[in-house]
């Protein structure tokens, strides 16, 4: 039901209806890989840093 009416708004704003949803995703991706990255990465240097 909710995408129905999604699908309906990003198809009368024309492009810009699929390019912001579209932005927004791939910055919130990206944002949630360099924290998991960032985590993985201080967890292996502080295991380095005990042995």
């Amino acid at each position: 039901m909710f995408s129905n009416e999604c699908f309906a708004l990003m198809g009368s704003m024309s492009w810009m209806g699929w390019l912001m949803p579209l932005t927004i995703t791939l910055l919130l991706g990206l944002g949630i890989a360099s924290l998991i990255k960032y985590l993985v990465s201080s967890n292996h240097s502080h295991r380095e840093d005990r042995s």
